[in-house]
């Protein structure tokens, strides 16, 4: 999977409703709310695709006031947080690592969690794992919010050449697989 079919399936299905484009090829990950045509930008880690199904993953996350500031009015604790600033960062985390997850899966990547912490060598990720896929199996069994649900089918359409009535029936498939 490469990032510039993340990119313009991004653009296809968000452009004329949000002014908002997915790009990278920069150092560190960014939500810039307005360049100054007024577009906003996810802005995502060089050309990986993961870094930029996750920042997707945050602007899915952030509601309407959220999207009009930068990097949507959050603070980042940086790589090194203690083990108790670790656990709030997973608690926070849990929700745009879940919709990720799905994003991923809707176009054959594969997926791990991410810890974003180099400090905790010996960090048991476990917890944070099974959290996250217990959210993406009460997304898949309940209701994925519409922005994740539009671009997961854009994604599994475009990638699978699939029906998007089909993706649901995909994703408790990965999600079996995954959880074996």
């Amino acid at each position: 999977m490469n990032a510039s079919f993340l990119e313009k399936t991004f653009h296809d299905v968000f452009f004329s409703a949000y002014s908002t484009v997915l790009k990278g090829g920069f150092d560190e990950p960014f939500y810039l709310a307005k360049d100054p045509q007024g577009i906003s930008q996810i802005q995502y880690r060089y050309d990986y695709p993961s870094s930029a199904l996750h920042e997707v993953s945050h602007w899915c996350v952030a509601g309407y006031e959220r999207r009009k500031q930068d990097d949507f009015g959050y603070w980042y604790a940086e790589d090194g947080r203690s083990l108790e600033q670790q656990k709030e960062f997973e608690r926070f985390e849990v929700q745009p690592q879940a919709y990720e997850c799905i994003f991923h899966w809707a176009c054959a990547m594969s997926f791990e969690v991410s810890v974003d912490n180099l400090a905790l060598p010996d960090y048991d990720a476990k917890p944070f794992r099974n959290a996250v896929l217990e959210k993406v199996r009460t997304l898949i069994d309940s209701d994925i919010p519409e922005r994740v649900l539009t671009y997961a089918e854009a994604l599994y359409t475009n990638h699978y050449q699939a029906p998007a009535a089909s993706l649901l029936h995909h994703l408790r498939e990965c999600h079996e697989n995954y959880c074996r």
